[in-house]
């Protein structure tokens, strides 16, 4: 199903944007709405290096994914094995808990920290986060040749979703459509804390897709962010309206689990 939907890009009247994962009123950004063809990408042949997006099968063990302790004990080590097969990475970490998110027709949305859909096109890091966060993860003594961050993105509600996610081919994105931003998270009776993310201007190249009526046991893996310039670099992804959803489409609910792949480089003369 190719559908023609909202896309929330950024406009180019703030200098630095600023985001929050809880209290949008304080978000200080240009909303730039535009109508753009969105492919229905299923039966496509998308690669994490070509499109920078790919659809797999994956079945969890987990039986209820909004039990963190279960996401903690069983659903971290199930995203580990499958990026590390996807990307044959050295090492592979995920210490991210799962961010739960839930349409706007859901009671719980907005009531979880970060947990209502990210509205407008963004990528989750910058190159400068990327390489920070990448460089922190390494175990001491390792030096990095090449490092990767995924995202893996799982409906968890029954098809079909209110709200789906919209990804957009790696290669249809120039540099200058990305603007740095500042990303906070104010969970509430926390300290505030932030790092520098991306918010992404229109450009009439962009080709994004996505693919409808995904189920639980299916995951949407996607890049932020590649340091290696033969491949795809990062995926701007953001929530839409399916303009196919009714009334009575129930609210979407999904969970999405952050890895980062790590290769080192190996001295030969060991």
């Amino acid at each position: 199903m190719n559908v023609r939907a909202t896309i929330a890009y950024a406009g180019r009247g703030i200098s630095r944007p600023r985001y929050h994962a809880n209290d949008f009123r304080r978000d200080l950004l240009d909303i730039a709405p535009l109508e753009m063809d969105i492919a229905d990408a299923r039966g496509r042949d998308t690669t994490l290096d070509g499109a920078g997006f790919t659809l797999v099968a994956h079945q969890s063990s987990v039986a209820d994914f909004t039990d963190r302790t279960a996401v903690a004990a069983i659903h971290r080590h199930e995203i580990v094995d499958l990026i590390g097969t996807l990307s044959g990475a050295d090492l592979v970490l995920v210490n991210s808990p799962g961010v739960l998110r839930f349409s706007e027709k859901s009671a719980i949305s907005g009531t979880l920290d970060n947990s209502r859909p990210a509205r407008f096109a963004h990528v989750d890091l910058s190159d400068e986060t990327a390489a920070a966060f990448a460089q922190r993860a390494a175990p001491d003594g390792r030096k990095l040749a090449r490092f990767a961050h995924f995202n893996v993105w799982r409906a968890i509600s029954a098809p079909p979703q209110d709200v789906p996610l919209a990804v957009c081919d790696a290669r249809s994105v120039n540099r200058d459509d990305l603007i740095l931003a500042d990303a906070v998270f104010d969970a509430p009776g926390k300290p505030e804390w932030s790092f520098e993310g991306v918010v992404v201007a229109h450009a009439c190249a962009h080709r994004w897709h996505w693919f409808p009526d995904m189920t639980r046991d299916e995951a949407l893996v996607f890049k932020t962010h590649d340091s290696d310039p033969a491949r795809a670099h990062c995926v701007p992804h953001v929530a839409f309206n399916n303009p196919f959803a009714t009334p009575q489409t129930p609210p979407r609910a999904s969970i999405e689990m952050r890895a980062i792949a790590l290769w080192f480089t190996w001295d030969r003369r060991l």
